[in-house]
């Protein structure tokens, strides 16, 4: 993977930034840009749609055929928008007939955030619910597709494949590496689920619950900031989490917010990501809470490590997931774990080990 100060990957990043923001870029002072690389780099961020937008407002295109190429994928990413929108809609209504209340995290609810909510390159739909919904939920939806992975009964979650879409239904998304920031997000979903802490979205006629702004952008944080400890996380994650704040800004309670990070221990890996946000990625400082310059450093540090892992650590060799079971399995897995954490250490000292053991603690219970 190359540097960060490598012509490609400013190219890349700037027309990610375009696209992010609707803002014109010049890229003509980058000589010879290889639009195969940047193509590759948007691919692994998980981030097509949002860099074909970009290239609408640069005074720069790839060549022809890439470019037609590019379109088309985008196309497709469109295309399975609409149609996961819809499902998302009749699966919404196909759980009120039976009086299952759910909430919709994440995903297509955050994609309308971005100015080409469409072009999200979409994921998983996933569903928050209840203790008593989401044993409900299970016994309604499991007749009407393929279990995907073995239920984790600790964290209340079931992956689904329904109808072509990935479903994953949550009762609880713990951070999983800290009992307090565990702590503050299971009252930030009880608050989205029992407390009328909600926001709305309407496909169609369907009016989809979503937990409200203030407590969706905790659980984006906190859900990206999981996956950056363990293998890696890519670009549309953050994006994600820059365009909820930045729709938002408005309106959220930011004192709640500060007060909500620091109990849960994350304000300098808060402000590390900020520093990417506003740095690299080209968001409005105005718009980016607890922004703060002297974090810049560990924010390309965390840039570098966006760009090595891929969109959830795709870059990495995964491998061994196939090729171990039982106890070696488990050995591989804490070994690379160990890995994953300790490259962390100089970046943030004091969480890094401690996020570690808590993650061992957690898999021992």
């Amino acid at each position: 993977m190359r540097g960060i100060n490598h012509q490609n990957t400013k190219a890349f990043l700037e027309v990610v930034r375009a696209g992010q923001w609707e803002k014109d870029v010049r890229l003509l002072p980058y000589q010879d840009i290889k639009w195969k690389e940047v193509y590759r780099l948007a691919t692994e961020q998980s981030v097509l749609g949002l860099v074909l937008a970009g290239l609408e407002h640069s005074d720069v295109k790839p060549p022809q055929v890439l470019l037609l190429q590019w379109i088309g994928e985008v196309q497709v990413i469109e295309q399975r928008n609409k149609d996961m929108n819809a499902f998302v809609a009749h699966l919404i209504e196909k759980l009120r007939k039976t009086d299952i209340k759910a909430l919709l995290v994440k995903g297509q609810g955050v994609a309308q955030c971005y100015e080409k909510p469409f072009w999200r390159v979409s994921g998983d739909v996933d569903l928050l619910l209840s203790d008593e919904n989401y044993q409900k939920a299970k016994e309604l939806l499991i007749p009407l597709g393929e279990v995907t992975e073995s239920e984790d009964v600790a964290k209340k979650h079931l992956a689904l494949k329904i109808n072509g879409f990935d479903v994953e239904l949550h009762g609880r998304m713990p951070f999983g590496i800290s009992c307090r920031a565990d702590n503050v997000v299971d009252e930030v979903l009880e608050d989205s689920l029992q407390k009328g802490g909600v926001g709305k979205w309407s496909v169609g006629e369907t009016d989809v619950f979503m937990p409200n702004p203030d407590n969706h952008i905790l659980i984006v944080y906190t859900h990206f900031l999981r996956h950056f400890f363990i293998e890696g996380v890519g670009l549309r994650q953050i994006c994600d989490w820059c365009r909820l704040l930045y729709t938002y800004r408005d309106s959220l309670n930011y004192e709640l917010m500060e007060s909500r990070i620091r109990k849960m221990g994350l304000i300098s890996e808060w402000k590390a990501f900020a520093s990417l946000a506003v740095d690299t990625l080209g968001m409005p400082v105005e718009a980016m809470p607890f922004y703060d310059a002297q974090f810049k450093n560990k924010g390309n540090k965390v840039l570098r490590r966006v760009l090595q892992n891929g969109n959830f650590g795709h870059n990495n060799n995964l491998s061994y997931r196939a090729r171990y079971s039982g106890i070696t399995y488990k050995i591989v897995a804490t070994w690379r774990r160990l890995r994953d954490f300790a490259s962390l250490v100089l970046m943030f000292p004091v969480d890094s080990p401690k996020f570690f053991f808590t993650y061992l603690y957690n898999k021992t219970k």
